[in-house]
């Protein structure tokens, strides 16, 4: 595939070392860092949302460093056009800067490009844990890196390589299991994924971020943006060793945490950031702020920018909304008086922005600042793509029940039917963080197909299939199929202090079972739920976690074109006593690792 880019670098013989392409990356840093003034150096530290920038001119202005589309935050029309539209022309005010450094522009592609319409939409990472299939994790964050490059974007907020400990954290979806070992292993490979062999100007390489450092997994009660609360030894055998893992695979920018270990905010623990991140493992990329994750450290923003940037914070991610007052201005303004007043050292800011421009010539951005290539953009969404993210899909199904062979189907039964809203609704099917920042129920617009369609796909021609989202009417089926699970949601707002399956779904499933025909489950959900009388009234029973986009990949584990090699990424839980972490009593209702097949 053919990769252009519009250079916008002077040509002359006696052009800025830092502008020479043939010398070292670190050689050019230094020589950078030497011609840049107080204000180009902090402004390289700060990450602007596009939401929050009234002027585009402000990049410019401040010389920003970075920017982001964060949330809901994107271009008038959400389509990768747009979206290069809109990137590019951020980063022509970046090029119109004195030094002409190019801006780093991010987004949360944590399941695919999900903010952009028209990209494929892969299961979230607890499906991703249930395969245990690195190679398979691997191409699917090429992918992912193919279409957000189609869209100018070259930094992916990815992956979450959280190990969760608690369902009711609203982000357990995030995570690919329970198990340091598992999530180490898949964090390898998604960066290797998103980065490639190393970080580079290719089309298939974007910059990973592994997220969120350190410990956001295991807060007390599943609560989000809350207290890990244990011993250090407990953080190091739990919660560090996906880390050590990243960057041994080259992870170059790491997300700091919102939570707090035993009651220190994360973004102020100068011994985390600096002496075990960047000393003890040897860190050399860069630490971003989680959104206004400073401003959760005191009250008074200047005393938070002073915290976290000495604890070794390097870039500050900066939105600006009704609830956050504080400004990419106002960080700037404030960052430079601390400096000035020696409340941060100069060689504190040196060090933040070397740290930033190395990785930015790795990337190549000083040659190739513009993605150019229209193929990237013609193949968002492509049939190639689907294929993939089909195969993620037929991995991470775990099926949990079969009684009397009832699964697979038969591509010639006579009489099928299916029920349940989920059964035909994309937006469930993907979960949050799938175009709208919490997702949405009902059509999500970026292509794809629904379990109720691929279902219609693949039977004979011969074969009746019902649709009934309520289950009333059954009537003379062969086989039911019930899907059901939980709504779409991301972050705090997914926490919930009960992981009861939604009573109207369990009287669903009941109302199938009356029919008299063998029901199959299938369960959307971003964690295990209490399954309560749905798994006793269903001959089978599948987790299907929140596969995506692809619904097809499930209709060919149901009729066995695929036989299921899902196995489960954490313990599920018979009951609420048993769901929260670190108060397991008895055998969980199925333990790790367990997958039933054909």
């Amino acid at each position: 595939m053919a990769f252009a880019f519009n250079l916008g670098r002077a040509g002359a013989a006696d052009v800025a070392p830092y502008l020479n392409p043939h010398l070292p990356v670190d050689t050019r840093v230094r020589d950078l860092l030497s011609r840049m003034t107080l204000d180009e150096k902090i402004g390289q530290m700060a990450q602007a949302d596009s939401g929050a920038v009234a002027n585009p001119a402000d990049v410019q202005k401040y010389a920003l460093g970075a920017m982001l589309s964060g949330g809901n935050s994107k271009p008038p029309e959400n389509n990768p056009a747009a979206w290069l539209k809109m990137v590019n022309e951020y980063q022509s005010w970046a090029l119109k800067t004195r030094l002409k450094i190019p801006l780093l522009y991010g987004f949360d592609a944590v399941h695919g490009a999900n903010d952009v319409v028209g990209t494929v939409i892969f299961p979230h990472n607890i499906g991703l844990g249930a395969t245990r299939d690195p190679a398979l994790v691997e191409q699917a964050e090429h992918i992912t890196a193919l279409e957000m490059a189609g869209t100018g974007i070259r930094w992916t907020f990815a992956p979450c390589i959280a190990v969760a400990q608690d369902e009711r954290w609203g982000r357990t979806y995030e995570s690919f299991g329970q198990s340091p070992e598992l999530v180490s292993q898949m964090a390898t490979a998604a960066v290797k994924g998103f980065q490639g062999k190393q970080l580079s100007a290719r089309p298939d390489s974007i910059l990973a971020c592994a997220k969120h450092f350190i410990g956001d997994g295991g807060t007390q009660y599943g609560t989000d943006e809350g207290d890990t609360v244990c011993d250090e030894a407990t953080l190091r055998k739990l919660y560090l060793p996906p880390y050590r893992a990243a960057i041994r695979a080259g992870v170059e920018s790491i997300m700091v945490s919102y939570s707090s270990w035993n009651g220190k905010k994360m973004h102020a623990n100068k011994y985390l950031l600096t002496g075990v991140l960047k000393q003890e493992l040897g860190f050399k990329g860069f630490l971003v702020s989680d959104d206004a994750g400073i401003d959760q450290i005191s009250p008074d923003y200047k005393t938070a920018v002073e915290s976290a940037i000495n604890a070794g914070l390097d870039m500050a991610m900066i939105p600006r909304g009704p609830d956050r007052p504080n400004s990419y201005v106002e960080f700037i303004q404030d960052l430079k008086g601390l400096v000035a007043g020696k409340k941060v050292a100069q060689t504190r800011i040196n060090d933040a922005v070397f740290r930033i421009l190395r990785v930015k010539f790795e990337m190549g951005l000083f040659e190739h600042p513009y993605t150019s290539d229209p193929a990237l953009a013609a193949a968002i969404g492509s049939t190639a793509h689907r294929q993939v993210a089909r195969q993620c899909v037929r991995e991470s199904l775990v099926l949990l029940k079969n009684e009397n062979h009832t699964l697979p189907l038969s591509k010639k039964i006579k009489h099928l039917v299916v029920v349940g809203a989920a059964a035909d609704d994309l937006g469930v099917q993907c979960g949050g963080w799938t175009i709208d920042w919490q997702g949405r129920i009902g059509e999500v617009t970026t292509g794809g197909t629904t379990i109720l369609a691929a279902i219609r796909r693949t039977v004979s021609p011969e074969t009746q299939v019902t649709y009934s989202p309520d289950a009333s009417g059954i009537t003379n089926a062969e086989a039911v199929i019930a899907v059901v699970g939980e709504m779409p949601y991301a972050e705090w707002k997914g926490d919930a202090a009960s992981l009861d399956l939604d009573p109207g779904d369990a009287a669903l499933v009941e109302q199938a079972k009356a029919s008299g025909a063998p029901v199959t489950t299938i369960l959307l959900s971003g964690r295990p739920l209490i399954l309560g009388s749905a798994l006793d009234n269903s001959s089978a029973f599948i987790a299907a976690w929140l596969p995506g986009t692809e619904g097809q990949g499930v209709a060919d584990v149901l009729f066995g074109d695929y036989k299921p090699t899902g196995k489960l990424p954490r313990e599920w839980p018979r009951s609420m006593d048993q769901a929260a972490a670190n108060d397991m009593t008895g055998e969980p209702l199925f333990p790790f690792g367990f997958g039933l097949t054909y």
